[in-house]
């Protein structure tokens, strides 16, 4: 009897131990709920009864985790992740070896001082190579996921794509006596941005005015800012010459307003722009460079002016101002340069038999020959769910379930402390039989 209700202070120990662990991480992110599961003891000999044996007691079978998912919180931070569905996220402690891994559902992160998504814990989030253009995974060998602070190499600005509505009411001008020096020569002025070869930004300063001499006919002229001072730049066999020999180049429109000719259907390339009588001051930059202009969705409609368009390839080296993350879990960079980019994808695994999995701590696991090898996917794809970001997925605690498990466990830790008072008491009347 005495170890019958030994047994029993020991079950019901272990039932308080884990109940009590599930209280204490109800606010851990990712953290699954255990259940103590017993069994009982039940042993016969030759000498015994079966039908009268009353059993030896209660052993532990396992602490088995419950993977059913968790509620949501909503964070304001993009790189929280919540898996909504099965799967893991996959975590290795080594950098240079993610071939040692293991699995979590906590998907607090943050980038690390050598741009790496990193756990709290300072763990490798792993990742999936992707095209930078449109995302595809180019290989499914995981790797630790890295953000970069910067991308891209600075691009000179060659092709410039302009939309621009130049109205049909605007008053005459004279071409012969444009100055853009003095705004009574011209009708209207756009300024944009240029690159240089060394990411240099310059302004880029366009000026339209409506020929006197000729209907439906606009004059455009350009000009860039270097650190001392605005300067013409000339359009190659332009066909628009102010007094002062400003070279620009003409736009003739039709009766409906929309585009008849550009520059005697000759393309709009300005020279050097480092060369000539007034070179632009580029710094060191490649002196030789050229733009090219479109002008080809122009139109003269009787609403005020309007720039519609303006798109230029040029770039300097951009600085990391976003992360976002889709549905499949590609990670998007957005940087100061405008630039977009792809930059990996979050790996996804799973495993057979979740309750085989080995508990490490830390809200991770690892794989065993209990649970099957690692089964690698991506989010939202076959049997894996989807990585939603701003968000995580809370500890699966039911604590009003938990309060009712507690009391129970106090409860039979009683009756089985009870249990062996009794016992010790008829053996002490036993002794003191005469």
């Amino acid at each position: 009897m005495s170890y019958i209700s030994l047994s029993g202070l020991s079950a019901a120990q272990l039932d308080l131990n884990t109940t009590s662990n599930n209280i204490a991480n109800a606010n851990t992110f990712g953290f699954k709920e255990s259940r103590a599961e017993f069994g009982d003891v039940h042993s016969t000999s030759l000498f015994t009864n079966a039908k009268t044996t009353p059993g030896q007691g209660v052993q532990a079978n396992k602490v088995a985790q419950q993977f059913h998912e968790g509620s949501s919180v909503y964070t304001n931070n993009p790189m929280d992740l919540r898996i909504s569905g099965t799967g893991f996220f996959v975590v290795a402690k080594d950098r240079l070896i993610p071939q040692q891994n293991e699995l979590t559902r906590n998907g607090a992160f943050h980038i690390n001082k050598d741009n790496y998504m990193v756990t709290a814990n300072d763990e490798f989030l792993l990742g999936y190579q992707v095209n930078k253009d449109t995302g595809d995974v180019l290989s499914y060998e995981a790797n630790p996921l890295a953000i970069p602070a910067e991308f891209g190499k600075p691009k000179q600005t060659v092709n410039i794509n302009v939309g621009v509505n130049l109205p049909a009411t605007g008053e005459l001008k004279d071409p012969s006596l444009f100055d853009y020096s003095d705004p009574e020569t011209y009708n209207r002025l756009t300024s944009s941005t240029i690159y240089d070869s060394m990411g240099q930004s310059y302004k880029l300063t366009t000026y339209y005015l409506k020929d006197i001499n000729q209907p439906n006919t606009w004059q455009t002229y350009y000009t860039v800012t270097d650190k001392v001072s605005e300067k013409p730049i000339h359009i190659m066999d332009g066909d628009a010459v102010s007094s002062t020999g400003h070279i620009g180049h003409t736009m003739r429109f039709n009766n409906d307003g929309t585009l008849a000719s550009l520059n005697n259907n000759k393309d709009i390339v300005s020279k050097a722009l480092g060369e000539g009588n007034t070179p632009i001051d580029l710094n060191g930059a490649d002196n030789k460079q050229v733009l090219s202009f479109s002008l080809i969705e122009a139109t003269q409609f009787s609403s005020p002016f309007e720039l519609t368009k303006f798109d230029e390839d040029g770039a300097t080296t951009g600085f990391l101002t976003k992360i976002d993350f889709d549905e499949n879990g590609t990670v998007l960079g957005s940087y100061s340069n405008g630039e977009s980019v792809n930059l990996g994808r979050v790996a996804m695994a799973r495993v057979p038999n979740e309750q085989g999995l080995d508990k490490r701590g830390g809200t991770q696991w690892d794989s065993t020959q209990f649970s099957g090898n690692k089964i690698w996917g991506e989010s939202n794809k076959g049997s894996f769910g989807t990585i939603n970001n701003g968000s995580l997925e809370q500890a699966n605690i039911d604590m009003t379930q938990e309060l009712v498990d507690l009391i129970s466990a106090q409860r039979n830790f009683q009756a089985n402390s009870r249990s062996l008072e009794v016992h010790n008491q008829l053996q002490q009347n036993i002794l003191q039989i005469r």
